[in-house]
């Protein structure tokens, strides 16, 4: 927090990178390294799709 000047810019940060965060984070350790490896693709090209 403390690289942050303003609190505007602290706001902005966070939410931004709360809905990256809940879009890529796939529980690893509750799941196998080939699910998540699905998930993980599935997530990258959604992401993608949303950013073009």
């Amino acid at each position: 927090m403390l690289r942050f000047c303003q609190l505007k810019s602290l706001q902005k940060f966070a939410s931004v990178h709360a809905s990256l965060h809940n879009h890529f984070d796939l529980e690893r350790h509750l799941i196998d390294r080939s699910t998540c490896e699905e998930r993980r693709s599935a997530a990258l090209v959604e992401w993608q799709s949303l950013a073009a």
